[in-house]
């Protein structure tokens, strides 16, 4: 299958829009067309075997449209991403001129036109009189001709279109404009004969039937209309321009020992690249040398400048705010972050969500069954006796106020809006499906590693079994055997051995058997690392001692990895990874949204149940081994639930993929990932609630709109058609259909970009960087250890704003929701909440609590 971009010329509503889908789907070997009316673009997925890019173009070509394939050349693609943005941006402002020169040109001729064609009746003095008639008729006409000559495209377009059979909205509006237009030519004729003739009541009924402004009137309201319908829609993509300019035109790099200043989009993977302050980052790259913070809120939302040292990674466009580094080309071109991101954000804003389908079949048929309603109209009023000139002004209300442009803009203009807003919150959003599907999800699963908790764990407790073995021997071992391994637990043991300048040797085997743990053979000794099944599944007999251990140490919410050497257990290290501030916070937020959220991962039972207990989730689903995470997500999907799986994009890539919702965290420096639909440049689960509630307050945008364009249209069709007019005297003028159908499409496109307003409900507290690493305890004689009573930590908050029991009531509820909180205390007199915790919390998330409450929280101590 290939997968093609055409440019389409020629489609001005959404009538266009399904009548180009319609001629594209119906070839052999079309699998999905996606059109979008927003930039004129189509995507066209098909088998090339079966139909070529010149046979799609032609089926376009057949229907009165124009399509030719994208320039793919490799000029095109090595033009910079600002280079390829201006040539788009030119196109548009080209565009933009055009209309609004022959909107100028119109309306400069509709004045005196309105005034010869409505003076007699306004009273002004001039033209009056039955001399001045064939004067100002000759008059009207020039004028007119000179209007439609210039707004000639409606008529090129749309009898093009209307002979092809695929009627448009511009066939509605020339048949509108032709049928005024020659009526007032008739008139001209009749007013001919009445003066060769002398019958002067010819000629008088004949002045005021003339229908030239009304032509003139309503291809120049639906132009004025298209017009701002155009500025508006160009203002959908200022997320996107504004990360546009993001991108430096310069970068500074090495070059034979030297600094050489070049063009951005010349650095080359390898390159070495020299930031000072205040120069944005071309590349993505690795820091070599130096030392630095990076404003980064542009790319990822975070508001704090990052610090980098050597070996963080930095993303193209983000800007050094202080100090200088340098650091080595790692993605260049149209792999930079930024290039992906703009790719991303770009294609979901053309995409098609499933809600524009609606739209999208009503379209289809809309337009001839308004040209049929229009014929029925006129004939109607002719059968009950009305005059002809009636009848007309009724049938052309019909045709012009029926225009499907709101329809067709309902839903991409505010898809493009949000998908440009979460990219700004440092979320990307690959589909309009994806959106859409997103304020739908009940059930969310959390993997936890890299999710809930940092994924950056580091060792808390190290017990040694066999005698003879110190502290640092066993870590040695330890090291060594997991110098192989790419888990985070393995790289803990790995790290701390590493600082403690131990020699590590490398494993002459090595052999990771997944969700158990490891074989290695070190110089003559086989080892054994990892969990109890593994164990199990060697034959190992693990005594008492060992398993209370272990257990103790996953109670604490540990991993605990045990090692055996020739089948001597050699001690067990827990390992403990810390849970990010803001994931209870996120947490919270999903329960009170009624979502149901489920912890996944491959931890003991135990050691899961302690880390949910700390964040609050519903469920915890633990000892679940990669390849089974997919069949966790199939099981809640069977049970009727519409899922959301959140995981780091990499091994969980099967369960995102099989997921309703698959949204990949922290996936900043690695943005493509495939398997997932939203995509996420922090590692904070609090933008899975931001994309949540954008996608909640885009969808209702659309219904909005798509309930206001039928509404207008089921509305407006019944009165430019007379039907009110036996009860109430209720007509509509072709003129004023032709406003209020201009103005429809402009207030659609307005409504979709109060989008551009939005912001989160809640923020999120903030992330320390880097936590001081934990005090590792050692216990070297594990059967005469004693439990130890864990200590009760306490805290003291100053809170404003009590002055009842029942407020007394409500701040120490909010406290004791959060998990960690064993019991809160409030003393009304000191205006004190005394905190007692069984686990450490961030005063903010404490004060938080308080704030969601109703009160002022002042200091805590």
């Amino acid at each position: 299958m290939m997968k093609e971009t055409f440019d389409v010329t020629g489609m001005t509503c959404a009538a266009c829009q399904a009548n180009v889908t319609k001629a594209v789907q119906k070839l052999p070997g079309v699998q999905k067309v996606d059109v979008s009316l927003m930039n004129n673009t189509m995507k066209v997925l098909f088998d090339e075997k079966l139909v070529s890019e010149n046979e799609i173009c032609a089926a376009v070509d057949a229907i009165g449209y124009g399509a030719a394939a994208q320039d793919q050349t490799a000029q095109s693609r090595n033009n910079s991403i600002k280079e390829q943005w201006d040539a788009r941006q030119k196109k548009m402002e080209e565009e933009q001129k055009g209309m609004k020169s022959r909107l100028w040109w119109s309306i400069i001729l509709l004045v005196p036109l309105m005034i010869v064609a409505m003076g007699p009746m306004m009273g002004l003095p001039f033209w009056q009189g039955m001399e001045w008639a064939m004067v100002s008729a000759v008059t009207q006409l020039v004028l007119t001709l000179f209007i439609l000559f210039f707004q000639k495209q409606f008529f090129t377009h749309g009898f093009r279109s209307l002979l092809k059979r695929a009627p448009n909205m511009d066939s509605l509006v020339a048949l509108g404009a032709s049928a005024s237009f020659l009526y007032g030519l008739y008139s001209i004729y009749r007013m001919a004969y009445g003066f060769g003739f002398g019958d002067h009541e010819i000629v008088h009924a004949a002045m005021h039937s003339m229908y030239f402004e009304s032509a003139a009137m309503i291809v120049t309201l639906v132009s004025v209309g298209k017009y701002l319908e155009a500025r508006s829609k160009s203002k959908t993509n200022d997320a996107l321009g504004k990360l546009v300019d993001l991108a430096p035109k310069n970068a500074v790099v090495i070059r034979n020992g030297e600094e050489v200043e070049i063009d951005a989009q010349d650095v080359m993977q390898g390159d070495l690249v020299v930031v000072r302050p205040g120069q944005r980052i071309p590349v993505d790259g690795i820091v070599e040398s130096g030392h630095g913070f990076v404003d980064q809120a542009a790319i990822t939302g975070e508001s704090i400048p990052v610090e980098k040292e050597p070996g963080d990674p930095v993303l193209s466009a983000t800007m050094n705010v202080n100090g200088t580094f340098r650091f080595r080309a790692t993605k260049v071109g149209e792999d930079t972050t930024l290039s992906q991101i703009i790719r991303l954000v770009d294609e979901a804003g053309n995409s098609k969500a499933p809600i524009a389908r609606l739209a999208d079949q009503v379209s289809g048929v809309f337009v001839p069954i308004v040209i049929c309603l229009a014929v029925i109209t006129l004939v109607v009023w002719l059968i009950a006796g009305k005059p002809f000139e009636f009848a007309l002004s009724n049938a052309v209300s019909v045709l012009v106020i029926s225009c499907p442009c709101a329809l067709g803009l309902a839903t991409p203009v505010a898809i493009m809006v949000g998908t440009g807003k979460a990219a700004e919150n440092g979320i990307l959003i690959k589909s309009a499906e994806s959106l859409e599907s997103m304020h739908r999800v009940n059930t969310i699963i959390l993997d936890k590693t890299g999710t809930i908790t940092s994924g950056n764990p580091s060792i808390h407790d190290m017990v040694i079994m066999k005698e003879g073995v110190d502290e640092n021997e066993f870590l040695r071992i330890a090291g060594s055997v997991e110098l192989g391994s790419e888990h985070p637990l393995a790289k803990a043991i790995v790290t701390e051995a590493k600082d403690r300048h131990l020699p590590l040797d490398q494993p002459d085997q090595y052999e990771a058997l997944s969700g158990l743990g490891l074989k290695a053979k070190l110089g003559s000794s086989s080892i054994l690392a990892g969990n109890m099944k593994l164990m199990a599944s060697a034959g190992i007999d693990i005594p008492r001692t060992v398993k209370d251990w272990m257990d103790r140490l996953a109670k604490k919410g540990e991993t605990p990895l045990l090692f055996v050497q020739e089948g001597t257990i050699l001690g067990i290290i827990g390992v403990a990874d810390t849970v990010r501030a803001s994931s209870a916070q996120a947490i919270r937020l999903f329960r009170e949204k009624g979502i149901y959220v489920v912890m996944l991962t491959g931890d003991n039972e135990q050691t899961a149940k302690a880390i949910a207990e700390e964040v609050g989730v519903d469920e915890v689903i633990a000892d679940v081994l990669p390849a089974e995470k997919e069949s966790v997500v199939r099981r809640f999907q069977d049970q009727g639930k519409f899922v959301a799986m959140v995981g780091d994009g990499i091994n969980d890539a099967p369960a995102l993929a099989r997921a309703n919702v698959g949204v990949a965290v922290g996936a900043g420096t690695d943005i493509a990932v495939d398997s997932a639909d939203i995509v996420l440049m922090k590692d904070n689960l609090m933008d899975v609630n931001t994309a949540y509630e954008l996608s909640d307050k885009v969808i209702r945008n659309v219904k909005m709109n798509l309930f206001w364009a039928f509404f207008y249209n089921a509305l407006g069709i019944p009165v430019a058609a007379g039907v009110f007019y036996p009860m109430w005297g209720l007509l509509l003028s072709p003129m004023i259909g032709s406003a209020a159908m201009a103005l429809s499409s402009v207030c659609v496109v307005m409504n979709a970009l109060r989008l551009r307003f939005f912001k989160p409900s809640f923020k999120s507290v903030k992330e320390e960087k880097n936590q001081s690493k934990a005090q590792i305890s050692v216990t070297k004689d594990p059967v005469k250890q004693e439990s130890k009573e864990e200590k009760k930590m306490k805290k003291v908050m100053i809170v404003d704003g009590m002055s009842c029991n029942h407020c007394k009531m409500r701040v120490e509820q909010a406290l004791e929701k959060i998990a960690g909180v064993e019991k809160a205390e409030v003393d009304l007199e000191k205006k004190e909440a005394v905190i007692t915790m069984d686990a450490p919390i961030l005063d903010d998330t404490l004060m938080q609590a308080v704030k969601e409450a109703g009160y002022d929280p002042v200091k805590i101590y």
